[in-house]
């Protein structure tokens, strides 16, 4: 790692520094904010770094009090085990939990989605929904790919098993859509058991 050292601290230096800072505080308002009113944004790919500060949030939440914690979750997918982490935060807590879809909610998106149970589960009217199997890249020795192999398809199954408890719908039905991508909209979501309420408002929400 490169060390640069300070250069001299002058007061013309110190003004110039003044708006950059100016410009970070709104971050850390809007954090506070978020935290005060308990909730917690999952939005992008899902990664082990989004998985701690999300457990983060969530611990420290139930932490302050046993109130109920609006999670809202807009995400493509990705780790699956950085969403089994969320996941399994997310009923670890003792304080219950909201869940909000908004924009898509896919993949491991959609298996922090289900943590919670269905009276639970909200989404914004133009909500789109994924389910598949997982994937993932194999290399390396043909012993090796078979092992990964074997464990994608024990996930799959962990995985199918997940989304049957949440919705109510057979294994075999859940093992039949996800075979290949199963998208949803809010009215079909309901409809599979995935989703309980459509909402437009944050009063919906309370209410």
């Amino acid at each position: 790692m490169q060390f640069t050292p300070f250069p001299p601290r002058l007061d013309d230096e110190e003004e110039e520094k003044k708006p950059e800072a100016a410009e970070k505080a709104p971050s850390h308002v809007v954090e506070k904010h978020l935290f005060d009113a308990r909730t917690v944004l999952i939005t992008g790919p899902i990664n082990q770094d989004l998985a701690r500060s999300t457990a983060a949030r969530l611990l420290a939440l139930g932490q302050v009090s046993a109130d109920p914690i609006t999670v809202i979750v807009s995400s493509p997918g990705g780790h699956v085990e950085s969403g089994d982490m969320i996941h399994d935060m997310i009923r670890f807590v003792d304080a219950p939990v909201n869940m909000v879809g908004t924009g898509w909610v896919a993949s491991a998106g959609a298996l922090i989605f289900v943590s919670v149970p269905r009276e639970r589960r909200f989404c914004t009217p133009n909500t789109r929904f994924l389910l598949h199997q997982p994937s993932g890249g194999m290399g390396g020795p043909a012993t090796d790919i078979g092992i990964q192999a074997r464990e994608i398809l024990k996930m799959r199954a962990r995985l199918n098993a997940i989304f049957a408890a949440a919705t109510g719908q057979p294994i075999e039905k859940i093992d039949k859509d996800t075979d290949r991508d199963y998208w949803m909209g809010p009215d079909e979501a309901i409809a599979y058991g995935l989703l309980g309420r459509i909402i437009t408002t944050a009063a919906d929400l309370r209410g």
